[in-house]
């Protein structure tokens, strides 16, 4: 059986997570929660790393990745649901 996938990018830790819990209280779907960040390469590697061995250590990691040089599209998408806005600087 093939399975429908939501995706919804909002603003704001809280906001998410307040959502998040409406979404799982209205339907019977499992959360699966995406973080995007960017920085230097060094910088977003160590981030990452923190954050998947937190994960593992809950046995909670799905997937990971690492973009060490964005193209132009990739960019493009990170940002797509904000059109107009710069989601890092206001």
């Amino acid at each position: 059986m093939s399975k429908a996938l939501g995706l919804l990018e909002v603003f704001g830790f809280t906001t998410a997570v307040v959502i998040g819990d409406m979404i799982a209280k209205a339907a019977d779907v499992p959360l699966l929660m995406t973080i995007k960040f960017e920085g230097n390469v060094a910088d977003v590697e160590q981030a990452l790393m923190v954050g998947v061995e937190e994960s593992k250590r809950r046995n909670l990691l799905v997937t990971y990745d690492l973009i060490s040089r964005q193209a132009e599209d990739t960019e493009k998408m990170a940002r797509i649901a904000a059109t107009g806005k710069d989601k890092l600087n206001g």
